[in-house]
Order: C-alpha cells, then structure tokens, then sequence
C-alpha cells in the first residue's frame, strides 16, 4: 500500500473524495456498492466514471468495479479490473470485477443484481482461481445452461492516467481495452458436453434480485 492516490491527483472535490476514502477496505466498498441501486440505463448505455456514479446514486457491473477501484487506489492498492466473458452465442453478458489481494491472496469487489456472481474474499492463489470460483454460479435462469467462458488479463487502470475517475463522458475507451487484452478459457476443447446444468433449486436461487427495474432510483 505504497501508492496512495491523491485528491488532487484524484481530481475530485473534498467531498467526493472524503466519500470513496471513507472506503478504506474491501469490505467497505462492497458495503457501499450494495447499497447503491442497480443503474438499468434507462436513458440509454452508459460506462459512467466514478464522480458520475457518486453523483447518479446508481452503478452497473463494471461502473461498480471502477468505483471499486478507484477506492482501492486512494487507499493505496493498485486499482485492477478483470472481465469474466460469457458465451455470447447464448446472449449472456459480460461481467466485470475489481481485484484485491490480502496475504499473497486475491478477492474480487462485485456489483452485481444476483444472488451469485458477488463478493470473493481473499482466499485464490490466482485470478483464474478466483475467476474460476463463478463457473458454476453463472448460467442462463431460463434453461440453466452454465455460460462462463473465459476471463482476461487483469487490467491496470493507471494505463489511463487519472482522469477516468472523474470524465464527464462515458468511459467506453475502457471496455474496449479490457475486451482487447488476452482471455483465458476454462473448458477445454469438447468438454462443454460435460456440464451439467442448474438444477431446480439453483434455478430458485438464481431468480433472486436485488434491484427492481421499476424501482425508480434506478
């Protein structure tokens, strides 16, 4: 924890950086991630920065990992995001997590609308470790398909400077890089025919939400 982020490196105002330093762990930032409504882009796709989701009250999956990672940054980590990449043939989605590590040992903060595909402590010797920890949360609720493909190369968002945490645009120079990096496949070649499905009961579970898109915070 030696490169401790500014807040005039940051460029954020005392009170939106006093915010994310508030968020000192962690836990801390999945705590504050969870309270805030899922962002459904009703007025349209957005990949908004961190001062924009301070300001909206509202984040998705990988507006979540970039509010994570700015937070991690200021409390002195070095602010990575990862991409867990779906079968896009079955119209799942990407998702996207900001990475930790605690005793040689990485976890992920996630901002997700599910029941699965959330919080991971610091117990994984790798990210594919850790990636590999949502292979089996991760399927279709409508036929239990499971759909995790691959996860990339974590990315370390100080490529960009410092000015993504407070862009007034959408970040989408971001998204692009993170999808260009290289990805790594779990299942081998042939053995998709091997797995098996969700069953009823994760099926249930898998139904669980968090936001409701009629909720009108978001």
């Amino acid at each position: 924890m030696n490169d401790r982020l500014s807040r005039a490196q940051s460029g954020l105002t005392q009170r939106e950086y006093a915010v994310l330093a508030k968020l000192s762990s962690p836990v801390k930032i999945q705590d504050f991630l969870d309270a805030l409504p899922m962002n459904w882009e009703k007025g349209g796709d957005t990949h908004m920065s961190p001062r924009r989701i301070l300001r909206a009250k509202k984040a998705h999956c990988i507006e979540g990992a970039l509010l994570a990672a700015a937070a991690l940054w200021i409390a002195g980590e070095p602010p990575f995001i990862m991409n867990l990449s779906a079968r896009f043939h079955k119209g799942d989605d990407d998702h996207v997590v900001a990475l930790y590590k605690r005793g040689g040992r990485y976890g992920a903060v996630s901002k997700t609308n599910h029941a699965s595909i959330r919080f991971r402590d610091p117990v994984y010797r790798t990210p594919r470790e850790l990636a590999l920890s949502y292979f089996h949360e991760w399927f279709l609720n409508t036929t239990g398909e499971k759909t995790l493909e691959c996860y990339s190369k974590p990315l370390d968002l100080r490529r960009f400077g410092a000015g993504w945490i407070t862009d007034k645009k959408n970040l989408w120079h971001i998204a692009d890089a993170l999808s260009e990096l290289p990805h790594y496949y779990f299942v081998p070649k042939g053995n998709w025919r091997y797995v098996r499905k969700a069953d009823a009961m994760e099926l249930k579970a898998g139904r669980l939400t968090e936001w409701k898109k009629s909720d009108p915070r978001t």
